[in-house]
């Protein structure tokens, strides 16, 4: 909708069919009403602001005055520029009076068309002037152009009310209708305050995997993608056939069905934990504004007005004489300009509380600094503490329509200096007070450190609370474009016209004024309030449609490595299975198969075997990961750890590329000035205390009885006569000198603001707020040095003394020529006080000096010659702080006044006016510039982040940085966080445009793959698009890589192509809303606890309160976790291995027949009860302690090759298992018998035993659960044999022949196992035992 300058056509709403002035009579009371005492029942009619009469309770338009009505024939005079014309002349009040009495002797409806011919609504109903098309001019809705408005008046004819009633009657069955769903892909129009017509989704966060619905089919077809999981499906599916069966069915379902029991169970868990988390973030309680109608006990919204005589209706308005007429206008408007302050406001303002979840589109939220921004919104008013103070209620006095719209009309070209003052003004100048500026903090979005002002509309920012339901906002289609938005605010009569006119948009261009909107009349979702000032702000949109969630990628279930490596041997061993089964059925030969065809006996033999893929391993796995996850949670060293995905601890000994976000995660994102150097000498820590001392100096003002002594303020040329000084050194005086200048620069060069806050005792303490937390820096430390920010608008400054509390410096502010990030600098052009006064000094009474700081890349070239500022500036670099180079130059009067001439007229181009404008600065202002000094500023890193990030990269893990900040910041704490270590070559590539230089950037990395690479977003995106393949492969070579101004989808984009290219494991950590896409686009995903918020945190697989945290969780936890499983894995494989050895040997005893060995309780027995405990005993085992891993971080690096689980080591067990297996079994029955009872208990006792010394041969540590998981399991198979009868030969247990024929078995297949071990460990040693000196 195009904006305008004017206030448009206004349409009425429903046509009145329940009033009684169904023949549309006007009556000038009705026009502007005075409620008297007692007749708050009075209906008024909103002919000219809304429309229709309308009962009080659902008509809240502003009324327009009389005296406004009657300056019509003016305002279209005067080409309709506004209210800005408003009062400026009386001269057409005759000729609007006779137009109003005209109007009203030709046609009694109220809906009449006046604006094209001079009646009295006339700058009320006017549009951009001309007809509008001929389907717009049939609708009864339209002010200007009602149903045949035209032709009737032109008869002097009345429109029948049955035309009206019909439309009125349809529009009512439309707004009854069920509200539409929404459609994203279409733009939205937004009611403040009131229920929309469109059902959007809810304003709730969502990190969960699943719903009800979703669960099991998810969950099992991700169980079943697995190989052995669909193996023992098939193998358990197989004993329904007869044929097939061997033993109890329960012995394969049920293993099957624990398995997944564990697995869904642990899935379910943690989709409930994170719904819970969620829960915590959904209910956190915001106030929100409850617009409430005017008048309260209506049922249906509607009150009959009172019926008039007969005679009044069929009467004509001619017989009231145009002398009563006139006088009732006279009398009626002194009514008005006497009592404006009875007029009713559109609403009852009231505060609840609605928790996050709750909120909807369309909610007017009040926020508060510290706040927690819960949804996209558009802020509406910015009210500073002292009116924010003035409690929002009910009896808040409503504003005088006449400055209501005035104020608005600021919105455009008109001007409102000459409007009469309301009779509320003194009421609300406090809520009219603020300037509608809040500072908001985005790092939770798109990591950026610096604050971001936003703005309130002029539209809505000058109107009171009450008056907000007036409005409508027009917003795009919802998208994740963090920087950009455009829509507009419009201005409604009432606020059923708001609902109404939203619902048929094409019919309201002229009903409303329009304002527009920017991103800078936005704040989105999980930014976080930073001013003092009570915000208010309306949603537009909400939960799933919010730019954060717009920028996040869905949860996905995450699956370790580990998984996939024993899928793959899983299926080695099924491949060995079907050998296995065909080579005995083979080697009996297809034809000489007896009772069963071959390929029965084939299936039957693979049902025998199918131990040989344990299904117990994923429940040892699992089982393996729930301990894992306790130990992670209550581990002291890492207090406040949470796991979320319990499935992938294994990877954390994994990582080999970590990618880091800076701003929270690496630093605190609290600035500090460490250091400033002044050209001769540098001042830093304890010598500030010097500094003080100068400025004390400079700045004294001692005590005196003249009060022109008293006003008496400092200037750069008058400061420092200080009796102080006398004695001191000529060098000292220089020196202090010096510093005082680079003080007083500092003091006044910047943004910032100085607010009152209370702290935790209710104590008003000094605060400061700005765009850039470095400025914040600066102006606090000038405060610490004795020259503090008192005062700031936007034509003064005052500095005043800490110690005494006395002005001392007060400038009157001529220019500001703000910071960009193409600039690089920012200046000031100030002129000084020399007393104390209430005015403004004329042009030539003071000082005039600008001031200017920036980055040394830009500064070097406008300050004057020196020999200094390159190496203390790189000095300063080297150290990681973030260097200003400040500067100053006097200006005369004549100068200055030249440069604005040609300033003004630089801004007044049409074309090439930015550059223009920059032209005339460096002209006048840029050059040869008194270099004053050099400032350091550090972004404070968290605790041990500099070790953290040495011990990591000792480990072989290769650390990006991937920040939404600037360039020159990441620059900075790459090196003062050592990411970049000591002189390696930093390569910066920016805003790169052109293929050939991209491929040029490629080409010196490929040459110096020892360099940093620091990259911006723009660049990034480039390289992605066209040189992707070619980026990535020169970009996993580097130590390091900085990407500055990333958005979350390119962080997310870079894990995911790191992953694709290397196939490595990739792991990311950061603690803002702008790292979930990241953090769940790696393998593994590490969340901080934020200050502001904890949206990573939730959607991270693992949480953690400090980034230094991170290096025991990846280097003892998940070095532990990974060696564990892995050993765990390869054992259980063993076990299952050599129970199908042993039936195979069997089976050829027996001619090849596929007989169980081993039958129904003894093979169940076997997995669980006789070997399960010693087995998971194994996730206690350690081969060193967390003091060696920290200080050996190469320990980690070994097992990024997966040298623990490989095929070699899976050889080696399957080697041990077939020479095991054959022996106990080949033994057994050679000592024994080939089928027996004896034979099987000889066989199956040396098993188990074999298991249990196996278990106590692989640990490396012992641990009391370990040696009470072994003995325990021991005692309890011998405390079973006595009810094993069925199976085992019971009296020959008792002999001596069993016991040493269970010894000598045993015997042979254990002592070579171990002796080849120990000389394994002898020839080639592993790496943790050299470290151990073992």
């Amino acid at each position: 909708m195009p904006p305008s300058n004017s206030y448009h056509l206004a349409k009425p709403p429903d046509s009145p069919v329940d009033d009684s002035d169904s023949d549309l009579e006007i009556d000038i009371e009705e026009l502007d009403p005075l409620p008297p005492a007692g007749a708050e029942h009075r209906s008024r009619s909103v002919g000219l602001s809304g429309g229709q009469a309308r009962d009080p309770a659902e008509q809240r338009a502003p009324r327009i005055a009389l005296r406004t009505l009657r300056m019509g024939g003016l305002r279209r005079g005067a080409k309709r520029n506004g209210y800005g014309e408003l009062g400026r002349s009386q001269d057409g009040n005759e000729e609007d009076r006779e137009g109003l009495l005209r109007d009203g002797e030709a046609d009694g409806s109220r809906y009449s068309e006046g604006s094209a011919r001079g009646g009295d609504d006339a700058p009320l109903l006017t549009g951009h002037g001309g007809h509008r098309d001929g389907a717009r001019r049939t609708r009864s809705r339209s002010f200007a152009d009602g149903v045949g408005g035209g032709s009737l008046r032109s008869l002097g004819l009345k429109l029948p009310s049955f035309i009206s009633a019909a439309v009125a009657d349809q529009a009512s069955n439309d707004e009854e209708e069920d509200k539409e769903e929404d459609d994203p892909s279409a733009s939205r129009l937004v009611a403040v305050g009131s229920s929309q017509s469109t059902r959007f989704p809810p304003n709730s966060i969502s990190n969960a995997k699943y719903t009800a619905w979703s669960f099991l089919p998810v969950t099992l077809y991700n169980e079943f993608s697995f190989f052995f999981n669909m193996y023992f499906l098939l193998v358990a599916l197989s004993q329904a056939i007869p044929a097939l069966r061997i033993g109890y069915l329960t012995t394969y379902i049920a293993p099957l069905g624990f398995v997944l029991a564990i697995t869904l169970g642990k899935e379910a868990y943690d989709d409930i934990q994170r719904r819970k988390r969620d829960n915590e973030a959904n209910s956190e309680e915001y106030t929100v504004l409850q617009f409430e109608e005017a008048r309260r006990g209506h049922t249906n919204g509607r009150t009959r007005k009172k019926l008039k005589s007969a005679h009044t209706r069929k009467g004509s308005k001619r017989s009231i004489p145009e002398r009563d007429r006139l006088s009732d206008i006279l009398e009626e408007e002194e009514q008005v300009e006497a009592d404006g302050s009875r007029q009713k406001p559109s609403s009852y303002v009231s505060e609840i509380n609605k928790k996050s979840r709750d909120l909807k589109v369309g909610d007017v939220l009040k926020l508060t600094k510290g706040q927690r921004v819960p949804a996209d919104v558009i802020i509406l008013k910015c009210l500073s503490v002292d009116s924010s103070a003035r409690k929002i209620s009910e009896e808040a006095p409503p504003p005088d329509e006449t400055l209501l719209l005035d104020h608005v009309d600021q919105a455009g070209e008109g001007s409102s200096d000459n409007v009469e003052p309301s009779a509320d003004d003194g009421q609300d100048s406090t809520e009219g007070s603020s300037t509608g500026e809040t500072f908001i903090r985005t790092d939770q979005l798109d990591g950026e450190t610096d604050w971001k002002l936003r703005l309130a509309s002029p539209l809505s920012q000058n109107m009171t609370t009450e008056e907000l339901v007036c409005l409508g906002v027009t917003g795009g289609k919802p998208d994740r474009k963090v920087n950009e938005f455009a829509g507009t605010l419009e201005l409604f009569p009432s606020r059923r016209d708001v609902v109404s006119g939203l619902a048929h948009p094409q019919d309201n261009s002229d009903n409303c004024i329009v304002a527009p909107l920017s991103i800078d009349n936005t704040a989105w979702a999980n930014t976080v309030i930073a001013s003092n000032a009570t915000t208010l702000a309306v949603i537009i949109y909400t939960g799933p449609q919010t730019r954060s969630a717009l920028s996040t990628s869905p949860s996905r279930s995450k699956t370790g490595l580990l998984e996939y490596e024993i899928n793959s041997l899983t299926k080695i061993l099924c491949f060995l299975t079907l050998a296995l089964s065909i080579i005995l059925v083979a080697l009996e030969g297809f034809n000489n198969t007896k009772g069963n065809i071959w390929y029965v006996k084939i299936m039957r033999f693979l049902v025998l075997f199918s131990t040989i893929v344990p299904i117990s391993l994923r429940v040892n796995l699992d089982m393996g990961k729930s301990v894992y996850s306790w130990f992670i949670q209550r581990d002291p060293g890492i207090a406040g750890a949470v796991v979320r995905t319990s499935t992938i601890p294994e990877d954390l000994g994994r990582i080999e590329y970590l990618l880091s976000d800076k701003t929270g995660t690496l630093t605190q994102n609290e600035m500090e000035m460490k250091k400033i150097h002044v050209g001769t000498v540098s001042y830093a820590n304890d010598a500030m205390d010097e500094v003080a001392a100068y400025v004390k100096q400079g700045f004294h003002f001692p005590p005196s009885m003249d009060p022109s002594a008293n006003a008496t303020l400092a200037t750069p040329s008058t400061s420092y006569t200080s009796s102080a000084n006398v004695g001191a050194t000529r060098t000292r005086r220089e020196i202090g000198s010096r510093v005082r200048d680079v003080v007083l620069a500092l003091a006044l060069c910047h943004n910032v603001t100085p607010t009152g806050e209370e702290d935790e005792g209710g104590q008003m303490v000094n605060s400061y707020q700005a765009s850039s937390p470095d400025e914040i820096a600066i102006v606090r430390w000038t405060e610490s040095v004795g020259l503090r920010l008192a005062h700031r608008d936007r034509k003064t400054i005052a500095l005043e003394s800490p110690e005494t509390g006395r002005t001392v410096v007060k400038v009157r502010i001529l220019d500001i020529f703000p910071f960009t990030s193409e600039g690089k600098r920012m200046g000031i052009i100030v002129q000084f006080y020399e007393k104390l006064q209430s005015g403004v000094p004329p042009l030539g009474s003071g000082e005039i000096w600008f001031y200017q700081k920036g980055a040394d890349t830009v500064m070097d070239s406008i300050v004057a010659a020196n020999d200094w500022l390159d190496e203390e500036t790189a000095n300063m670099a080297r150290e990681g702080l973030r260097t200003l180079v400040v500067g100053r130059r006097r200006l005369s009067v004549k100068e200055y006044q030249e440069f604005s001439a040609k300033y003004q007229e630089a801004s007044l181009a049409m074309s090439g006016r930015e550059v223009g404008m920059q032209a005339v600065v460096s002209q006048y202002l840029e050059r040869d510039l008194e270099l004053l000094g050099v400032t350091g500023v550090e972004d404070k890193l968290q605790k041990d982040v500099k070790p953290s990030l040495e011990l990591l990269r000792n480990a072989g893990i290769k650390i990006w940085m991937l920040t939404g900040d600037k360039v020159e910041t990441a620059r900075c704490v790459a090196v003062s966080s050592k990411l970049v270590a000591r002189g390696q070559y930093i390569y910066t590539v920016a805003k790169l445009r052109r293929k050939d230089a991209a491929q040029e950037s490629l080409d010196f990395l490929r040459s110096k793959t020892d360099s940093c690479l620091l990259i911006d977003g723009e660049s990034l995106s480039m390289l992605l698009t066209h040189f992707r393949r070619e980026f990535i492969s020169v970009a996993v070579l580097l130590p390091t890589v900085v990407a500055c101004r990333c958005s979350p989808t390119q962080k997310a984009e870079v894990a995911k192509l790191i992953k694709e290219y290397t196939k490595k494991r990739v792991c990311c950590i950061g603690d803002g809303g702008n790292d979930v896409s990241m953090i769940q686009a790696a393998d593994v995903g590490v969340g901080i606890v934020g200050k502001e918020g904890r949206q990573a945190s939730l959607a991270a697989d693992f949480s953690i309160e400090q980034f230094h945290h991170l290096t025991k969780l990846l280097v003892w936890h998940g070095r532990n976790s990974y060696k564990r499983s892995a050993k765990l894995a390869q054992f259980v494989i063993h076990r299952g291995l050599i129970i199908a050895v042993c039936q195979t040997m069997y089976s050829i005893a027996l001619n090849f027949e596929p007989d169980g060995l081993y039958k129904d309780w003894l093979m169940v027995g076997y997995a669980t009860v006789y070997t399960a405990a010693p087995v998971l005993s194994l996730v206690l085992d350690k081969d060193v302690d967390e003091d060696l891993a920290n200080l050996y971080p190469e320990l980690y690096k070994e097992l990024t090759s997966g040298r623990s689980l490989s095929y070699r080591t899976f050889f080696i067990w399957v080697f041990v298992s077939i020479y095991q297996g054959c022996l106990i079994q080949g033994l057994s029955q050679v000592l024994t018998e080939v089928n027996g009872p004896r034979m099987v208990t000889v066989s199956y006792t040396v098993l188990v035993l074999n298991e249990l010394l196996m278990v106590a041969i692989e640990i490396t540590t012992w641990h009391w659960v370990m040696v009470v998981s072994i003995v325990g399991t021991f005692l309890m198979f011998i405390g079973s044999i006595p009810f094993l009868g069925a199976y085992f030969d019971l009296k020959f247990v008792l002999t001596l022949g069993f016991l040493w024929r269970v010894v000598a078995i045993g015997a042979v297949s254990l002592i070579p196992t171990y002796a080849g071990k120990l000389i394994g460990r002898t020839m080639k040693p592993p790496s943790y035992r050299k470290v151990q000196g073992i």
